[in-house]
């Protein structure tokens, strides 16, 4: 058996380390990989440890595109072939191709490139993804995100190609982790949650566990994402003058030598932020924050009956890969704001980790709204879901805890959590005051759904600290990533049926 792994970024250290314990374990020896980083592929070609046949880099597959002439006949053909149902969701999903973002940071969204060449670089990508694949003949590919036209293209290819595709996935409980066929969902939770719903059969033990679970997250519920802990949220007046301290100055200094030295050193000048446009950047994010943004927060009313929308973070996967056609947050919050009661508060939060970002205008406009009001990032979700007579979202894990707190809840974009029934999933704008109106006056919620989905999560997922060994570690400590995905790694091989040897 062959595996191919998308080794992006920093996951790079741990699909590595996936694939060693694949090997031990599991008997898989022959990989290939798909790279983001010329240092991960450096990394990957020095260990010793696996025998990688290949490797598609980003870089090489992005820049093909200078040399390639456009062949209109060869683009009408991938849009038959790989078309969803065209080929402009390749592009949208890509933050930098389509909105020069990372270049930039958030909120630049003007495009590096024409059309011509964006159309260049479909064609210069898909033609080596194909070759790349009809070469390497992979039997599965494991995904950890899906984030750029680039992976988005050989995830598609290989589907088509009927290579067997998973996708990693948070299940949004404790540090639970599934596998999925279909990004969007949890294929396997699904099916059992569907077997489950028919009474096919019963998982007791799961059953069990679910109603523990349950009952110990309501007596004292915890927020699944760190972002959204007391420590990552907003600084204090006061702590927002910190980077005045010596060792933040140092900080400072240190990224910016290693962002001006990648630059030069790795030549790939499409794909790396210009140390000029760097500084720019981080200088007015800053000045946004000591500016502050206190004129446009109101005050909670415990009086008041409202609907609670976390503003989802950008860019990100959640976003562009699950929500694509909701991507513009403040026309959304204009649709949601007229499909409430006349008589509703639309409470709007700031994501945690967006605060200095967005700027100052973004909520300017947010507030011409009549029942917005706008609330301070430091308030916890939990404190408005508790209270709010519906929560309504892209993705948002507020939805879900809303749905654990028997919270009626709408959603937006692809989250696995729409499968329940008493969750109402927004495809047509048009719909919204009408599911705004089902919701509040008839909402049904099912305890007996929501276990069973529980129970199949804990059926089919693994313990995984995805964020600590990833987000945080980097590619610091092998040994700790090979025991740490273990777990994961034995989930995955049941999937294939593979066995230990």
């Amino acid at each position: 058996m062959k595996a191919c792994l998308q080794l992006q970024r920093r996951f790079a250290y741990v699909g590595h380390a996936m694939a060693v314990v694949l090997k031990k374990r599991y008997g898989v020896k022959d990989f290939c990989g798909y790279v983001e980083l010329t240092p991960s592929l450096e990394f990957l070609k020095s260990q010793k440890e696996i025998k990688y046949s290949d490797f598609l880099l980003e870089s090489e597959l992005r820049n093909g595109y200078k040399t390639e002439k456009l062949d209109r006949d060869y683009i009408q053909f991938l849009g038959k072939e790989y078309g969803l149902p065209n080929l402009w969701p390749y592009i949208e999903i890509d933050r930098t191709v389509r909105y020069g973002l990372y270049l930039r940071d958030y909120p630049h969204n003007t495009p590096p490139f024409t059309h011509e060449e964006m159309m260049r670089m479909l064609q210069s990508s898909a033609k080596k993804i194909i070759a790349f694949l009809d070469k390497e003949k992979p039997d599965f590919m494991l995904f950890a995100v899906i984030n750029d036209f680039t992976n988005m293209l050989l995830y598609h290819i290989a589907k088509k190609k009927n290579i067997k595709t998973f996708f990693i996935q948070t299940a949004r409980i404790r540090g639970k982790y599934s596998v999925t066929e279909k990004y969007g969902t949890l294929s396997f939770v699904e099916n059992v949650f569907n077997q489950l719903q028919e009474k096919k059969f019963f998982l007791q033990e799961k059953r069990l566990e679910a109603e523990t679970f349950l009952k110990k997250w309501r007596e004292h519920p915890t927020t699944h994402s760190p972002v959204d802990a007391p420590s990552a949220r907003p600084l204090s007046r006061k702590k927002q003058f910190n980077f005045l301290l010596p060792n933040k100055i140092i900080n400072t200094v240190y990224w910016i030598a290693k962002n001006t030295i990648d630059y030069f050193r790795y030549k790939d000048r499409d794909y790396c932020k210009n140390p000029f446009y760097f500084l720019i950047d981080r200088a007015r994010r800053k000045i946004r924050i000591l500016v502050g943004f206190e004129v446009f927060y109101d005050e909670f009313d415990a009086k008041d009956d409202f609907a609670f929308y976390p503003l989802q973070y950008e860019p990100e996967m959640a976003v562009s890969l699950f929500a694509p056609f909701y991507t513009d947050q403040l026309w959304l919050a204009k649709q949601i704001a007229r499909s409430l009661p006349i008589g509703y508060k639309f409470y709007i939060k700031e994501h945690p980790a967006m605060f200095g970002y967005r700027p100052r205008n973004f909520y300017r406009e947010l507030k011409k709204i009549p029942n917005v009001k706008l609330i301070k990032p430091t308030i916890t979700s939990f404190e408005l879901i508790e209270r709010a007579k519906i929560i309504i979202t892209l993705t948002n894990t507020s939805a879900w805890e809303a749905v654990l707190l028997k919270k009626p809840a709408i959603t937006f974009g692809n989250a696995f959590f729409n499968i329940l029934p008493m969750v109402k999933n927004c495809k047509a704008i048009a719909d919204l005051p009408y599911m705004v109106k089902e919701q509040l006056e008839n909402f049904n919620y099912d305890e007996e759904a929501l276990l069973n989905l529980l129970a199949a999560i804990f059926q089919e997922s693994a313990d995984l600290d995805l964020v600590q060994i990833w987000d945080i570690e980097g590619g610091s400590n092998m040994e700790k990533k090979k025991e740490a995905v273990a777990p994961f790694v034995d989930f995955l091989a049941s999937k294939l049926n593979l066995m230990q040897i």
